[in-house]
């Protein structure tokens, strides 16, 4: 948690930033990703158009370990997908996702996101 001093500036950034990438990559998940998996193993996909190529090399940066797919263009589109399988998954991810994702912040993600966990054994 951070603290706003008597002249504005934050006491703990660091906090600050972190919580700030972890929001954001949940809101992410929440409103445009998908949990499921291969059969065999969990994943979690992120696919966006194009135009969001930056947020997606942030991605990268902030969450090492997920894998960067594309650019893919086929029927009409074109797009992005980021996906977080394996070690990454469990160990990072997961942790992060079993915290913030709540049926209170979003019902329909988080049964998605149960459903995962309950076929894969998580």
């Amino acid at each position: 948690m951070f603290h706003v001093t008597p002249d504005g500036e934050t006491t703990a950034g660091e906090d600050h930033r972190a919580a700030f990438e972890v929001g954001l990559l949940v809101g992410l998940l929440v409103g445009e990703g998908h949990f499921g998996g291969d059969g065999r193993q969990p994943q979690v996909t992120l696919r966006m158009h194009t135009d969001h190529e930056r947020l997606f090399r942030w991605i990268e940066k902030s969450f090492p370990g997920g894998k960067l797919y594309g650019p893919y263009h086929h029927g009409g589109r074109s797009y992005y997908q980021w996906m977080a399988r394996g070690r990454f998954l469990r160990e990072k991810l997961l942790p992060i996702l079993e915290r913030h994702l709540t049926a209170e912040l979003d019902e329909k993600a988080f049964r998605r996101f149960r459903e995962m966990k309950t076929r894969y054994g998580l």
